[in-house]
């Protein structure tokens, strides 16, 4: 039975706090997560079709099958088709004895493109997420503001029935620029990062009311605000059998939009490593391990802000769930730390912390080989997303096509997207007030309070569920990185791998 709490814990997240404090967590200008305003922005300018063709005037929103024949969209379907293609070649060639394919009859049970592609299918608005923390990728950009759409059968049921979720494991999430690069059509003062932070925190800023007036956050975002395509799509499972545990695969692919061609072109995924092309090649691998552990650099990793270089990056991700608390080449950075042919010994990584500090570096996070190592995991996309997500995803959103959701789509976000918050409202109030923010994270695990006590007990940080370290003596045995990571009061730090001294905080005596 423990096992199974662990294994929904992981999954799912702490769903009875999440409900507890979601409000809070929410309302203060991070999201706009309410079924009703959603609905109704989904019926206007953000519905999908209308946010990827400004000409687009039609009653109805255009079912998947109309959507994947734009010219701007054909290529995204390209490539999803071949990643699905390759998907299951490795399937095949890794695991010979488990079958593949579509239906219940299946070992790994592919999911159904068809449902993707269909005329019956199409793509739902359930959030809005202010990400203006990333203005440091492109200050001229203010950072981003997310629409985060999910799919869903078109002819689902009205709110009303009592019918289950008609929603399809997959979200798009459509990136906009949070400042356009020019507003032609538009008169007045100049758009400022501090003016756009300031309409989202204004008070009641996010009511249904005050999204439909012109001084809303959401009046300065249009078509001329998209920057790209971010896709996360459950692209198999596999139910527990005798021959393995349950598991969860997720495709994540990133498409830019080339303004120029008027397409979504297939792109260079943001900090994924390219983990088999670097072990692959030893001048890569080298590379690599020299700007990595490069004083400047290393500091930005710590920070959680780096932008590792393309030529290391990955065009797409497998990120599967669950991938558990001990080494396991489920993981990012698998290999790429230690063992025969790793990019990066101890030693390197030692000596490398070392001259940082003697450079004047002051590292936040990373203080040993296991932060290090951690870090190069969470930093990653797939990484991130098996780090205390609901399933393979953190925003999943609302679901107001159902009177009764699932206890997924009751709590929108995953315990890792809620415990972000503070970081995220700290840094929104920075640019609001002409204040130069602090950009840095902590470990996806484990977040920055910033000062707030609004975490403090929760599952989100050290309360029930909470990721920790299982300290030992003698004291100097315990990972810098990592010894601080406590558990609330009348909590205790429970191991869950075999290998791993990172646990989750259970009651004392269980």
């Amino acid at each position: 039975m423990r096992i199974l709490l662990i294994a929904f814990i992981l999954l799912h997240g702490a769903a009875p706090v999440a409900r507890a404090v979601e409000s809070a967590a929410l309302e203060r200008g991070a999201a706009i997560t309410d079924p009703a305003t959603l609905r109704e922005l989904d019926g206007g300018r953000f519905r999908l079709d209308r946010m990827l063709q400004s000409e687009s005037s039609a009653d109805a929103p255009l079912s998947n099958d109309e959507l994947f024949r734009l010219p701007s969209m054909m290529p995204v379907r390209q490539a999803i088709d071949g990643e699905f293609d390759r998907y299951v070649v490795r399937h095949r060639a890794g695991l010979p004895k488990e079958t593949i394919g579509v239906g219940e009859n299946f070992d790994f049970q592919l999911f159904d493109r068809a449902l993707l592609y269909s005329t019956q299918t199409r793509f739902v608005l359930a959030g809005i997420v202010n990400r203006m923390d990333r203005a440091y990728v492109s200050p001229a950009d203010c950072g981003e503001v997310r629409l985060i759409y999910r799919l869903t059968w078109l002819n689902a049921p009205d709110p009303g029935d009592n019918a289950a979720s008609q929603r399809l494991p997959m979200t798009l999430n459509l990136v906009l620029k949070a400042k356009a690069d020019q507003k032609a059509d538009r008169s007045g003062p100049e758009v400022t990062c501090s003016g756009i932070a300031n309409r989202w925190l204004a008070p009641g800023a996010l009511s249904t009311e005050k999204l439909q007036a012109k001084d809303s956050p959401l009046d300065l975002l249009g078509v001329e605000n998209v920057d790209r395509i971010e896709t996360n799509l459950q692209i198999a499972h596999a139910p527990k059998s005798a021959a393995r545990d349950f598991r969860t695969d997720y495709l994540l692919k990133v498409f830019r939009y080339d303004r120029q061609a008027r397409v979504f072109a297939e792109a260079s995924m943001e900090n994924q490593v390219d983990r088999a092309r670097i072990l692959a090649d030893d001048s890569l691998k080298r590379a690599f391990r020299i700007w990595l552990l490069d004083p400047v650099n290393l500091a930005e990793f710590d920070r959680g802000t780096v932008l590792i270089p393309e030529k290391f990056l990955a065009k797409a991700a497998i990120a599967s769930t669950p991938a558990g608390f001990d080494p396991s080449d489920l993981q990012p950075e698998f290999g790429l730390v230690q063992g025969e042919g790793a990019a990066f010994s101890e030693a390197d990584i030692v000596a490398a912390l070392k001259k940082a500090a003697a450079s004047g570096v002051k590292l936040q996070n990373i203080r040993s080989p296991g932060g290090f190592e951690r870090r190069l995991n969470d930093v990653t996309c797939a990484g991130c997303h098996q780090t205390r997500g609901i399933g393979g995803f953190h925003f999943p959103g609302v679901d107001w096509m159902a009177a009764k959701p699932s206890n997924s789509t009751v709590v929108p976000a995953s315990p890792h997207f809620f415990g972000d918050q503070a970081r995220r409202r700290d840094i929104l109030t920075a640019l609001r007030d002409g204040r130069q923010p602090d950009y840095s994270r902590g470990f996806a695990s484990r977040p920055q309070l910033r000062g707030s006590t609004e975490l403090a007990g929760a599952g989100y940080y050290d309360g029930w569920g909470a990721h920790c370290y299982v300290a030992a003596k003698p004291a100097a045995s315990n990972d810098a990185s990592f010894k601080e990571w406590n558990c609330a009061e009348g909590l205790a730090c429970q191991a869950v791998g075999k290998m791993s001294r990172i646990g989750m905080c259970f009651v004392k005596g269980r």
